[in-house]
């Protein structure tokens, strides 16, 4: 583990940029480390960026069978603001389901080993619509989880991505796909949950009291600007996207060899920076004007190619204008990723 470490180190040394506004400490399980390679992360990081002075928003994922109080502690000393723990479900079956190594007794006793710790602002990932999964059961789970107190809850329908082991197992058979009215009775009902609990939805699968939003993310959807860095890491950095190589080995080789592990890049023009703006933008709940879709596309004509794609769909109900903003409609919503590829393929 401490070799990836120095090789994320080397590869911040040449990218990282000063002053950071938010940090995220994700993409597998960083609590894993333990305190002298959590500590050689942070500080590294540190003297590279002097992020602990500059970020609003610093936030670590977290797994439950590698948090205890001593390494939240740990991380909240290092810096960290937020950390996110990933409870995924409470049925043991869907845990085995889902390759998780935790059971639900780790993960509550993660959750109250962060809060001893002193963490002011906790998230809590969760899976729902998963096959044979009752509603009546999710909603006992959710209103457990809502009970300890979390600031923050994102809440995803299981998908069925390419090249995953899910897809596999829907493509042979193994696994049923829920049928639609299910997944829109799940989604439906976890909206009306979370709302009556005082958690308001700014994003579809993401919710938050008292306004703790999670900001690094919302730069996500706003098509912003993000460094990545380690392996698998994804950047944006003005109109040029790239990736590092995924495997950890390969990543610390390439780094030691010739410091970069990026492995493709790409500069999509102005017309698909547009089109992913309008994608990714409609998925929060205050939406975008064609004016902010230009501005963060880049896209330089006054008119907006994809205005017309949104107000056929504003005719068939599935999004409304508000104060010159376009957002998703009640009957949108749970069809946001349907509506999202009308924005894709225009």
């Amino acid at each position: 583990r401490r070799p990836t470490v120095d090789a994320i180190l080397r590869e911040a040394e040449l990218w990282a940029p000063s002053s950071p506004q938010t940090v995220f400490v994700g993409g597998g399980t960083p609590s894993l480390l333990d305190a002298g390679e959590l500590r050689a992360l942070f500080d590294g990081l540190e003297s590279l960026t002097h992020f602990r002075r500059s970020a609003r928003e610093v936030t670590v994922e977290c797994n439950p069978e590698s948090l205890d109080e001593a390494k939240a502690a740990t991380l909240l000393e290092l810096g960290a603001t937020r950390l996110s723990i990933g409870f995924q479900a409470l049925d043991e079956d869907a845990l085995k389901l889902f390759g998780r190594v935790h059971d639900s007794a780790q993960a509550f006793e993660a959750y109250r080993a962060a809060r001893a710790a002193g963490a002011r602002e906790v998230n809590i990932d969760l899976i729902y619509a998963w096959p044979g999964q009752v509603l009546d059961a999710w909603l006992a789970d959710l209103d457990r989880v809502l009970d300890l107190g979390p600031d923050h809850l994102s809440a995803y329908n299981l998908t069925f991505e390419e090249d995953t082991a899910f897809r596999r197992w829907l493509d042979d058979g193994t696994l049923p796909k829920p049928v639609e009215e299910v997944e829109l009775a799940f989604f439906e009902s976890t909206r009306a949950r979370l709302g009556a609990r005082g958690f308001g939805a700014y994003e579809i699968s993401n919710f938050a009291r008292n306004d703790l939003v999670a900001h690094h993310n919302v730069n996500y959807w706003r098509n912003g600007t993000y460094l990545g860095i380690g392996p698998s890491a994804v950047s944006k950095v003005g109109v040029v996207r790239g990736g590092n190589v995924k495997s950890v080995g390969d990543y610390v080789r390439r780094i030691r060899e010739c410091g970069d592990a990026r492995v493709w890049e790409e500069a999509p023009d102005a017309l698909d920076r547009l089109r992913e703006t309008w994608w990714l933008g409609l998925r929060l709940a205050d939406g975008l004007s064609p004016a902010e879709a230009r501005a963060r596309a880049g896209y330089d004509l006054p008119t907006d190619p994809m205005e017309p794609v949104a107000e056929r769909l504003r005719a068939d109900g599935l999004l409304e204008l508000r104060a010159g903003r376009y957002v998703l409609s009640a009957t949108g919503l749970p069809l946001g990723d349907w509506v999202a590829r009308k924005f894709l393929d225009a």
